[in-house]
């Protein structure tokens, strides 16, 4: 559904985006992450059909994203998207489903149903008399209105309590299992790592790691083996009644048990911790800063 091939963006010699392919398909979560300066808005837009790109291919269907009936299909929501505030979510959902040519019996029946699914109650209420997560909820109901095929979401949580937050990634999870393709980017890697089929780690512009998170787990990450056990081991620190000592490898956790044998003792559990996408993140992104110095 959306294919990005080898899109740079340059802006007077700063070259924002550079060499970024992905592919995303109907009914998956593709998640973008990186610091800030990192490209992702930039890639997002160019998605959305709002920046042309100085070279590559974007497109959505099969058609170029700025296409005008790519612009039809797709919904697209800005990290910082103000609202009309003398009007009511009703009347501001009906104005953007007027643009689309949306009769408004099918209008009205998306825009309830969207503020019924995202918990919305005060529909006539003046939006510069609401809180900013209800403006944030209006301003994804906006992006529903023309029913798209495809969902491209910039920090769809911004600046919301932690509440608020939890519902809007997990409704961005029930846009892909209706069939819809979603991308969006986030700060908080824990939510994307609930919710996202498979992420991409952009720095400096470029995409530096892509793919599921347990391929990325693999590939980059490293497997801790915790193992607890009832007599203090050389390298052990104590720990809720225990000795927790931090190995690599099933080597090392056999070595672990032998010591606690050696000293009278035995272990008491082993956990196992795979890495987080935040420790996968920064441990790529710090590996590409090396190698650009």
């Amino acid at each position: 559904m959306i294919d990005v091939r080898d899109l740079r963006k340059e802006y007077g010699g700063f070259m924002a985006v550079d060499g970024v392919s992905f592919g995303v398909d109907p009914g998956e979560v593709f998640g973008i992450v990186g610091p800030n300066g990192a490209g992702k808005t930039t890639t997002l837009k160019s998605v959305a059909g709002l920046v042309e790109p100085t070279d590559g291919v974007v497109e959505v269907g099969g058609a170029p994203a700025d296409a005008r009936e790519t612009r039809r299909r797709l919904g697209f929501l800005p990290e910082e998207s103000p609202l009309y505030e003398e009007m009511s979510a009703l009347s501001y959902l009906r104005f953007f489903a007027d643009l689309y040519d949306v009769p408004r019996d099918v209008a009205d029946t998306r825009i309830h149903d969207a503020l019924d699914r995202l918990e919305l109650d005060h529909r006539r209420r003046p939006l510069g008399d609401t809180s900013k997560g209800m403006r944030r909820k209006v301003a994804i109901a906006r992006s529903l209105v023309n029913d798209p095929d495809v969902v491209v979401y910039d920090e769809p949580a911004s600046g919301l309590d932690p509440l608020t937050t939890n519902y809007v990634v997990e409704f961005t999870r029930e846009l892909a299992d209706e069939g819809r393709t979603v991308v969006f980017s986030a700060h908080n890697l824990y939510h994307v790592e609930e919710v996202c089929d498979r992420v991409a780690i952009m720095n400096e512009g470029a995409v530096v790691a892509k793919g599921r998170l347990e391929e990325l787990r693999e590939r980059y990450g490293r497997t801790e083996y915790h193992v607890y056990t009832t007599v203090e081991v050389p390298e052990a620190v104590a720990d809720n009644g225990h000795y927790r000592r931090v190995v690599e490898g099933m080597d090392d956790v056999r070595r672990v048990e032998t010591a606690a044998e050696e000293r009278g003792g035995e272990v008491a559990d082993i956990r196992t911790v795979e890495p987080s996408l935040e420790r996968l993140f920064l441990d790529l992104a710090s590996a590409d800063d090396r190698a650009e110095a």
